[in-house]
C-alpha cells in the first residue's frame, strides 16, 4: 500500500510543487524585500565592537577586513603567517578601525584557536563578530591525484578550520549575543567537476552551521555567505609560474586577490552580516540550478557531460618526464603549484589553491 501511495506522489509532487512556486514566487519576492527594507533602518552597530577574522591575509578574508574597518570595528586579524597582516592591519587603520591586533595561527589546531580567542579577550574583553574565511579549493579529478595524503588537508582546512574557531568562540559570542560569518561556496551543492574534495568539504561545513543555528535557537546569529566563480588568486593566474618551472610550493597567505567580484563579495557579506541575514549569495542567477538539482538533476548531468565530452580535455597524472602533477606538500605548507617540466606544454596543470 504505502509503495503505492510513494509512487503516486513521486508523479504528483514535483509538478505540484513546480506550479506552487510559480504563483507564490512573487509574494516570496515581496516579503523578502520588505526585510531587507526593515534591516536597512535596523542595522547593528558595529562601531567599537570586536571583529575576529580568520584568513584574513587575503582574498575575501582581506576585503572583509576592510570593510568592517570602514564601520569603525576593532579587528583581530588571524593568519598562518603575519608578514600581510602587518600591511593589511595599517591598510585597515586607515580605513577606519581604531584597533587592529594581528595573530599568527594556523586554524586547523584547536590549540592555536584557543591562543589568538584568548588574546583577544585578554585585549577586547569580548567577541562579537566571527567570520570564519579560512577556504581552500583544488582544480584536479579525483582519480588523477597519486597522492592521498593531500586529501585530509584540504578538508581539515575547509572543515576543522572553521569548525574549532567557532567552537572556542561560541561561549563569548553567546555572552555578546553576537553573530558568526562563513565563507562557503555555491559547490556545496552544485556539483561541478574538479571539485569533488572541496565540494564535500562545503557540503558538511553548511550543513553543520545549519544544524548549529538551530541548536543556538537565536543566542548566536549565523550568515553563510555562498559564492559562486569570482575573481581569485586561480582565476587572477597569481599562481602561473615561469617557463619551464617544474614545482613551487606557495605559502598559503602570501597571495591576495582584490577588486572586482572579490570586493563586491565582501561588500555584501558585511551588510549581510550587521543586517542579521541567515545567507549570503552572490551572483543570485545560481539559484536558478538548485531548481535544476532538485527538479531535474539529469539536466546539470547532461550539461557537464556534453562540456567535458571532447577528447584530450582532461588532464593526465604524469606528463613530459613521468613526475606526478601533484603531490603532497610537507608541513607548513599549504598551496601545491606544479607545472610541467615540458615548456611550452599545453597540458593543463594541476594546482591546489585557495
Amino acid at each position: 500500500m504505502m509503495d503505492t501511495i510513494n509512487s503516486v506522489l513521486n508523479w504528483i509532487v514535483p509538478p505540484a510543487t513546480l506550479v506552487l512556486l510559480a504563483f507564490s514566487w512573487p509574494t516570496l519576492t515581496f516579503i523578502n524585500t520588505c526585510e531587507t527594507i526593515y534591516h536597512m533602518f535596523f542595522d547593528e552597530d558595529i562601531d567599537n565592537k570586536v571583529v575576529v577574522i580568520t584568513g584574513a591575509s587575503s582574498g575575501i578574508g582581506e576585503q572583509i577586513a576592510y570593510e568592517y574597518a570602514k564601520k569603525r570595528a576593532n579587528l583581530v586579524l588571524v593568519a598562518r603567517r603575519d608578514q600581510r597582516l602587518r600591511g593589511i592591519s595599517e591598510n585597515a587603520r586607515w580605513f577606519g578601525a581604531p584597533n587592529v591586533l594581528i595573530m599568527a595561527a594556523d586554524v586547523v589546531k584547536e590549540e592555536d584557536c584557543r591562543r589568538f580567542i584568548n588574546e583577544t579577550i585578554s585585549v577586547f574583553g569580548r567577541v562579537d563578530h566571527l567570520v570564519n574565511t579560512t577556504s581552500l579549493g583544488h582544480t584536479f579529478y579525483f582519480e588523477e591525484a597519486n597522492d592521498a595524503s593531500v586529501f585530509p588537508m584540504l578538508m581539515d582546512i575547509n572543515f576543522w578550520g572553521n569548525v574549532y574557531p567557532t567552537y572556542v568562540a561560541l561561549p563569548y559570542l553567546k555572552q555578546s549575543r553576537g553573530r558568526i560569518v562563513v565563507n562557503a561556496a555555491v559547490e556545496n551543492w552544485l556539483p561541478l567537476p574538479r571539485m569533488s574534495l572541496y565540494s564535500a568539504a562545503k557540503a558538511a561545513l553548511v550543513n553543520f552551521y545549519e544544524t548549529l543555528r538551530l541548536e543556538l535557537n537565536g543566542e548566536v546569529g549565523i550568515t553563510i555567505a555562498t559564492h559562486g566563480w569570482i575573481g581569485t588568486e586561480m582565476t587572477r593566474g597569481k599562481f602561473m609560474l615561469e617557463e619551464g618551472a617544474e614545482m613551487q610550493w606557495k605559502e598559503e597567505r602570501e597571495l591576495q586577490a582584490s577588486g572586482g567580484p572579490v570586493e563586491e563579495f565582501a561588500k555584501m557579506i558585511v551588510s549581510s552580516a550587521v543586517r542579521g541575514s541567515a545567507h549570503v549569495k552572490f551572483p543570485n542567477w545560481y539559484n536558478v540550478f538548485l531548481l535544476y538539482k532538485v527538479f531535474a538533476p539529469d539536466v546539470l548531468t547532461w550539461t557537464f557531460r556534453l562540456l567535458l565530452s571532447p577528447q584530450g580535455m582532461r588532464a593526465t597524472s604524469y606528463v613530459g618526464t613521468g613526475r606526478p602533477l601533484l603531490e603532497a606538500p610537507s608541513p607548513p605548507y599549504r598551496h601545491v603549484v606544479v607545472h610541467t617540466a615540458v615548456p611550452h606544454s599545453s597540458a593543463p596543470r594541476i594546482q591546489l589553491v585557495e
